[in-house]
């Protein structure tokens, strides 16, 4: 009686087995293609290798990495093709899957999607953002000239790095457009000259006639234009 238990439990698993070779779209797929691929549906191995998944040799047999982007796999020119879309030529890697997934329907949801990675783009394409993405069209981003890294990472969009309290707060005394105090819009550099008393012949004056020699580093000493948390971490240099 054991020896036919296990028999039939043998072939049972051989069945199921078999099935799933045979029909891997009914026994194995974790939901509907997307409308790009529907054509797919029933050709699990258009794209599978059997016990090794989806690879990216079988991505680029329909694919080619010279198209993509510019021309549809049919050879069509792609209508929105600009160079912003028309990247992955220059990958340093074919792996597909490090960024593209399936079976999520038309509409994937963002969370389930992978990362696009940074890493598999050449160096000097990762340091120039504007090579792929354009620039907010929001008041922040507006006057920036500046490299996104200097606010940004390319791990994520959000948070941005960069706190502008941290360094001088712009309250209701200095809500001024950024090239106000950042000439050319070159937010590596700022001066607090130009403005009501802030003469450099009046700044020198008030200053020596404190004691304080050094005071090239507004910010330094001036949190903030309103008085309060005055008093930098050098404190200024008094003779």
């Amino acid at each position: 009686m054991h020896r036919w238990s296990l028999i039939i439990i043998g072939a049972n698993l051989a069945g199921i087995l078999a099935l799933v070779f045979i029909y891997p779209h009914l026994m194995l797929s974790p939901g509907a293609l997307s409308a790009a691929h529907a054509g797919l549906a029933t050709n699990c191995f258009a794209c599978h290798a059997p016990l090794f998944g989806a690879t990216s040799a079988r991505c680029i047999s329909c694919h080619a990495v010279s198209d993509i982007g510019l021309r549809t796999t049919k050879g069509l020119p792609v209508v929105h093709a600009t160079a912003r879309v028309a990247f992955h030529q220059g990958l340093t890697a074919t792996d597909c899957t490090a960024c593209h997934n399936e079976h999520r329907g038309a509409q994937p949801d963002r969370s389930s999607r992978p990362s696009f990675s940074h890493a598999l783009l050449p160096a000097e394409t990762r340091e120039n953002c504007a090579a792929c993405h354009t620039t907010p069209k929001t008041a922040v981003h507006r006057d920036v000239t500046g490299g996104c890294t200097n606010c940004h990472s390319s791990e994520r969009w959000k948070p941005a790095t960069f706190d502008h309290a941290k360094f001088f707060v712009l309250d209701r005394n200095h809500s001024a457009e950024c090239a106000t105090c950042h000439v050319n819009n070159d937010a590596s550099k700022y001066t607090c000259y130009g403005c009501h008393a802030h003469q450099p012949d009046q700044i020198r004056a008030k200053h020596v006639s404190e004691g304080i020699s050094s005071f090239e580093n507004c910010a330094a000493c001036h949190r903030n234009g309103s008085g309060e948390h005055e008093g930098g971490s050098d404190g200024g240099e008094r003779d």
